[in-house]
């Protein structure tokens, strides 16, 4: 076993860093996150910091880095308060991979990156048309942190889109016939294989 220190991590390249401790917890459920700009452009940018806060209500948090200058996605969503999240497929994991590039602000990542933009009745932002899991979510509250100048959205689910046959009759999603991928760190891909679901644990 290799061990590595804190003292260790200040002495490493940045980039041979980020990769270590991006990639070290494992496997991430990967997300496109929609959002429109001001002039009503739609835009995607690549989550793998989505978490469950909570069922009732329905909560879910991302966590933002500092924003660069040519990063809209979290103001977007400041000035909206609305934004979605869409499950990414093995087929198009390429063109979603390219959303995380760095494009001008009056660049939409859905036409720059191949990927379809469509909206439902009563939410601005956009949904990947080609995800088989969308969730609608405005903001609940926003939690700046000090430690690092990240910020934690929560947002309340206000709707979800999903094919009916990847929810099984106990309300299970199953991210596996949904097409679900994960990541490891930023660029490592995965796909899901289940070993199977446990009962509910009791003494």
């Amino acid at each position: 076993m290799k061990t590595v220190t804190a003292q260790d991590f200040a002495q490493m390249e940045r980039r041979y860093r980020a990769n270590l401790i991006n990639s070290v917890t494992g496997l991430k459920q990967v997300h496109l996150l929609g959002t429109v700009n001001e002039g009503g452009q739609a835009n995607l940018a690549v989550v793998n910091s989505v978490f469950h806060v909570g069922a009732n209500p329905a909560l879910l948090g991302v966590v933002f880095r500092p924003p660069r200058a040519e990063n809209t996605t979290l103001a977007n969503i400041r000035r909206d308060k609305e934004y979605t999240l869409n499950n990414i497929l093995p087929g198009f994991y390429k063109q979603a991979h390219q959303a995380s590039a760095a494009y001008e602000p009056n660049v939409s990542e859905f036409k720059a990156c191949g990927l379809t933009p469509i909206y439902y009745e009563g939410i601005s932002a956009p949904f990947v048309a080609e995800s088989t899991i969308q969730i609608a979510l405005c903001v609940s509250q926003e939690l700046p942190l000090e430690v690092n100048g990240t910020t934690i959205i929560i947002g309340k689910i206000t709707g979800i889109s999903i094919n009916k046959d990847i929810i099984a009759e106990d309300g299970y999603v199953d991210q596996h016939a949904a097409g679900s991928i994960t990541v490891a760190g930023l660029d490592s891909y995965f796909t899901n294989e289940p070993l199977g679901r446990l009962p509910y644990t009791k003494e």
